[in-house]
């Protein structure tokens, strides 16, 4: 088993392509794009834009491909594997985007290893990477799914995003959305996650900390009154979210993309 984590930042366009002798599990640990594409030989494509937790699967000798323009940070965890030293992982089956709880509990384990500057105990890793054979043998086991397509028209689209734009710093109900998407908020909760990878309240808070960035890299205002600014009654509160959504607090990340003075 080997293992690395890549990261992209930015506006720029990231690409990914793959086809080797060896197994991927492909682990989003963050990430939203606002465009892009993944592809899995042998399932459809999927242009989901909300990755985070989401992961794929790519048996030896099939074709990975992958591009997105991110919206923030996003982190990848690519774990390699051997296939002759997984004799009992059978023909195992593509997999495009899914979810599963133990297999994403291990593969972040498996980032903190790769990220930590000591040096790790290798009877630790020998046993992580047993287990994660024994779940990708699990999951090998278990039903195919595949990630939906569909969503809002694309004049809703612009007309849902510009409101949440224009009233950032306010509070949206779900019904005043749906209202201007012309739409039940059943229906419409439904199709705008399909459309943007997440649901409502989720985008309108992941809104907030992308124009919270700018302000923490100027550093002339203190954190509070960013929080305060960008619609958080609470410094806690928009700590946690921030760090919750960029993994790093916004004190960490002013510091990090603090302007160098003139």
């Amino acid at each position: 088993m080997a293992a690395e984590i890549v990261e992209t930042t930015g506006n720029s366009k990231a690409e990914y392509w793959m086809k080797a002798p060896v197994h991927l599990l492909a682990v989003c640990d963050h990430g939203v794009r606002r465009a892009g594409e993944t592809s899995v030989e042998g399932l459809p494509r999927s242009d989901l834009r909300d990755l985070t937790g989401k992961m794929s699967f790519i048996p030896a000798g099939h074709e990975y491909r992958e591009w997105h323009e991110p919206q923030g940070l996003t982190r990848t965890v690519f774990v390699y594997f051997d296939p002759a030293k997984l004799p009992e992982l059978d023909v195992p089956t593509p997999r495009l985007l899914f979810e599963d709880a133990v297999l994403l509990a291990l593969a972040l384990n498996l980032r903190k290893v790769v990220e930590t500057p000591m040096p790790t105990d290798a009877s630790y890793l020998q046993a992580l990477g047993l287990v994660l054979s024994r779940e990708l043998q699990r999951l090998n086991q278990a039903p195919l799914q595949v990630a939906v397509r569909g969503g809002l028209a694309a004049w809703q689209q612009r007309v849902v995003a510009a409101y949440i734009e224009e009233h950032l710093t306010e509070q949206i109900t779900l019904a005043e959305l749906a209202q201007l998407a012309r739409l039940s908020p059943f229906h419409f909760s439904r199709v705008f996650k399909q459309s943007f990878g997440m649901p409502p309240h989720r985008y309108h808070v992941m809104r907030r900390i992308e124009q919270a960035k700018p302000l923490l890299a100027k550093s002339a205002m203190s954190v509070t009154e960013i929080g305060l600014a960008m619609g958080f009654s609470e410094t806690s509160a928009f700590t946690a979210t921030f760090r919750k959504l960029t993994g790093v607090t916004p004190t960490a990340y002013s510091r990090s993309h603090a302007e160098a003075p003139e």
